[in-house]
């Protein structure tokens, strides 16, 4: 079990210094363009959906990430299988259509609370670029009718 709680914590950690890059690059990609955005409300919501790509991609990689830990402890016979499985434990879905053997089934809730985590990380950032890009259009929309 303690083996299982390194295991997992390690890829827990590997998985948040991703994640971290991920949101920086993400929210240095909207600031850059958001200066530059005109004030229309799909100008700003073509950079925000570049935004979200961007988290979104962070996720799925996270996810691998956490699919070749369980490939490479022999829970699953092939690939998909483990990417299918770690993105039902990052998602929290709690399927139970596949389940790992007794020797791992730790990891998965810890994939759960890891992907419960990193999933508010980019809502978080996903919500503090969709409010300023509403602030900005609200802003311009004000200033239209002054």
């Amino acid at each position: 079990m303690l083996i299982n709680v390194l295991l997992g914590m390690t890829t827990m950690a590997v998985c948040l210094i991703l994640q971290g890059l991920l949101v920086v690059w993400a929210l240095r990609y909207y600031s850059r363009r958001r200066n530059h955005m005109p004030s229309a409300f799909l100008a700003a919501m073509r950079v925000v959906t570049g935004l979200m790509l961007i988290l979104i991609i962070g996720n799925v990689v996270q996810i691998s990430v956490w699919a070749l830990l369980f490939y490479s402890l022999g829970e699953f016979d092939s690939l998909g299988l483990s990417i299918y499985h770690s993105a039902v434990n990052f998602a929290t879905l709690g399927y139970g259509d596949i389940v790992m053997s007794e020797q791992h089934r730790l990891l998965g809730p810890l994939e759960a609370v890891h992907g419960a985590l990193m999933i508010g990380v980019s809502t978080a950032a996903l919500s503090r670029a969709f409010g300023e890009a509403m602030k900005v259009h609200g802003d311009a929309s004000t200033s239209d009718r002054q």
